[in-house]
């Protein structure tokens, strides 16, 4: 059933106007700068979609504030939108990490009325590293079941531009980062890596949401991941989508999203629109 915010967005962007910035906000204790996350709120309505964004940075690195113009760019289009740090390797696992990212969607849930979202209706997107985390997040259901959520809140998962779905296969194919480098950040076994790998997580009846995978045409490695991501999840009868993006380099196929004209994100608004039709 349409939310009133969706109905917006399918009709037409919403008249721009400068949105409710809510920062800082701690979704974890003790406090920690790395368990924040800010939250960007349309002026004026209620029970909004929401769009819930991991930043990249190899999982050592980045901001939530590294976020361009999307906050001003979907809230104009009748969404929410939430940016979220997160903590770091060495200081922490992929387990932790993805961790954090379930305790922050939890805040987002349980506070999206005083934002003006809806809480089950929250789409989960992030470019590189944090394409990574918003996969396994979404296919992982120990995650959110750890913070009493189910995957059923998610209406989509928007992954841009990252070749760690199946870090055992990426690890026998090949690539332009190291085995070494790839070990220290998903662990030195089979089963350690297989634990933070999204495709591995992929089955029938978890509620498990559809997929918009983005990434850049002339990258390989994340090419063959994420086909391979969407195969994976077409088996099980998940919808999945794949985008390749011509002319896109890693960073500007995150800094163009929300464009006009711009490819991925024509393709993004039309997955957003199906997803929030259910």
């Amino acid at each position: 059933m349409r939310t009133i915010a969706a109905l917006l967005f399918f009709a037409s962007p919403l008249l721009a106007a400068e949105p409710k910035a809510h920062l800082g906000l701690d979704y974890a204790e003790p406090k920690n700068e790395r368990q924040t996350l800010d939250v960007y709120s349309p002026a004026e309505g209620k029970d909004h979609p929401i769009i819930f964004w991991i930043h990249g940075g190899g999982w050592k690195a980045g901001d939530k504030k590294s976020v361009q113009k999307k906050p001003q760019i979907f809230t104009d289009k009748g969404f929410v939108f939430a940016s979220t740090n997160y903590r770091f390797a060495p200081n922490v696992t992929i387990k932790e990490m993805t961790g954090d990212i379930a305790k922050s969607i939890r805040y987002v849930h349980d506070h999206a009325k005083d934002f003006g979202g809806d809480p089950k209706s929250i789409i989960v997107m992030g470019h590189s590293a944090g394409a990574h985390l918003a996969a396994l997040v979404c296919t992982d259901d120990r995650y959110l079941k750890a913070e009493k959520l189910d995957l059923s809140i998610l209406k989509g998962c928007v992954p841009v531009d990252v070749s760690m779905y199946d870090i055992p296969k990426r690890l026998k194919d090949g690539g332009t980062v190291g085995p070494a480098a790839i070990r220290q950040v998903f662990g030195e076994t089979e089963e350690a890596q297989k634990e933070c790998s999204p495709a591995a997580h992929v089955a029938k009846g978890k509620n498990i949401p559809s997929f918009l995978i983005l990434h850049v045409a002339d990258r390989p490695e994340t090419k063959a991941q994420s086909q391979w991501l969407a195969d994976k999840m077409k088996e099980s009868g998940i919808s999945a989508k794949v985008v390749s993006a011509e002319g896109k380099t890693h960073g500007t196929i995150n800094a163009d999203l929300g464009k006009p004209d711009d490819l991925p994100t024509k393709e993004l608004y039309a997955f957003l629109a199906e997803v929030l039709k259910k």
